[in-house]
């Protein structure tokens, strides 16, 4: 069983996926390859000068299975709880973890699907985001949301910080005490 299932593997969910894998916990992220950053130029992502949205997903993906976390390419098709967590279903099989992100951009099909409460968006061309708290809680115990589905701004650099916050959060929840990550320079 894995601690976090993160489903999508953009700048929220491989953001989340990195923090996740880094402090230690057992980390599976799903990505469909459909992401609208496939799309983006990027010029205003902080310390990065430009940089294709191909290119900074897979740095993503890159950065989150360095820490350990598992890829897996397929489509997240059901989320159903269990005594322990989550089974989720894919089109390649079934998956347990103990907590569920939700990072999946302006898809809020599977979502729904599942129970999880929904609400209008306020971003220009985002109709409906994932109802969540200010730590990035969903309705349904266990179930979390980052990025641009928990309705936080479409702009990169905001969904990837929204991905490690919700991260941090779920990794603070299942250590019973706060999670903080600060590397110093190596000498």
């Amino acid at each position: 069983m894995y601690d976090i299932a993160i489903i999508g593997a953009g700048p929220a969910g491989a953001s989340a996926a990195i923090f996740a894998a880094k402090a230690g916990k057992k980390t599976v992220l799903f990505d469909n390859d459909k992401g609208m950053t496939k799309r983006a130029w990027v010029e205003n992502h902080y310390g990065v000068p430009e940089i294709s949205g191909p290119e900074l997903v897979e740095t993503g993906k890159r950065q989150a299975a360095k820490f350990g976390a598992e890829l897996v390419e397929t489509q997240v098709t059901d989320v159903q709880k269990t005594d322990g967590g989550f089974r989720l279903e894919t089109e390649n099989g079934s998956y347990e973890a103990k907590h569920v992100i939700f990072a999946t951009g302006v898809a809020t099909d599977l979502a729904e699907k599942v129970g999880l409460r929904t609400k209008p968006g306020t971003e220009p061309r985002i109709k409906t985001v994932i109802d969540v708290d200010a730590n990035g809680k969903t309705n349904i115990d266990g179930i979390w949301a980052a990025g641009t589905v928990a309705g936080v701004s479409v702009h990169t650099i905001i969904t990837a910080g929204d991905g490690a916050k919700v991260a941090i959060n779920v990794i603070s929840e299942l250590n019973g005490e706060r999670y903080v990550d600060h590397d110093v320079l190596k000498k």
